[in-house]
């Protein structure tokens, strides 16, 4: 299987190039005793997590999680070696809007003082076919943990300035926050939701070799 190299999801984001120093306890280790197996960073600078939940069932509203640390390992021979995890600080959430920003760490929402991290921990790879795979991982949110399956395919790989090979994929992924616990919501006169229950999860991830 040639040029196949995936990671993940996970936040976690644009344009920026520093990362939280998070704890390396939530984080997955990538250590394999498959000798093929190479490890990768991801490269905050030139990545984007990103997620988006209807409004009033008729707009989006986009965010983003600006602060994270995440890393990947796989042989790149072999898509069903992949291994990702990533650390995410709740406290990072950009949506544009500071006010519904500091809504959405609060208790209503991701409660941000009590649950300042989230985390997402790889545990196998399904539906491989060509560059497209299923990335099966735990995923936990405000105490909660829950499986999630991350739709993902392999962007291309490059070599970077400093020599560093490099490798891209994007993902995409679907979760209830009810299922979370983020259960806050309130009806419009109408008697519609303002908040949708489904999120989207949107990954545009570049990673380079450790």
């Amino acid at each position: 299987m040639k040029n196949l190299m995936v990671g993940i999801l996970a936040s976690f984001l644009l344009g920026l190039s520093t990362s939280p120093d998070l704890s390396a306890a939530e984080r997955h280790d990538n250590v394999s005793d498959d000798p093929m197996v190479i490890s990768y960073q991801v490269d905050t600078a030139h990545s984007a997590v990103s997620f988006k939940v209807r409004h009033l069932g008729i707009t989006n509203v986009n965010g983003a999680f600006r602060l994270y640390e995440a890393d990947l390992s796989l042989n790149p021979e072999d898509l069903s070696t992949l291994k990702a995890s990533a650390t995410v600080d709740v406290n990072s959430i950009d949506t544009g809007i500071e006010k519904r920003d500091g809504h959405l760490r609060s208790a209503d929402f991701f409660d941000a003082e009590n649950h300042p991290s989230i985390t997402f921990v790889s545990k196998r790879v399904e539906n491989v076919e060509g560059s497209s795979f299923d990335l099966v991982g735990d995923l936990a949110i405000r105490g909660t943990t829950r499986e999630v399956v991350l739709s993902g395919e392999f962007a291309g790989s490059a070599v970077g300035p400093m020599g560093q090979p490099r490798v891209a994929l994007e993902a995409t992924g679907k979760i209830s926050r009810k299922d979370f616990g983020l259960t806050w919501n309130n009806l419009t006169e109408a008697g519609g939701v303002i908040v949708a229950d489904e999120v989207k999860i949107i990954l545009e991830i570049q990673a380079v070799q450790s």
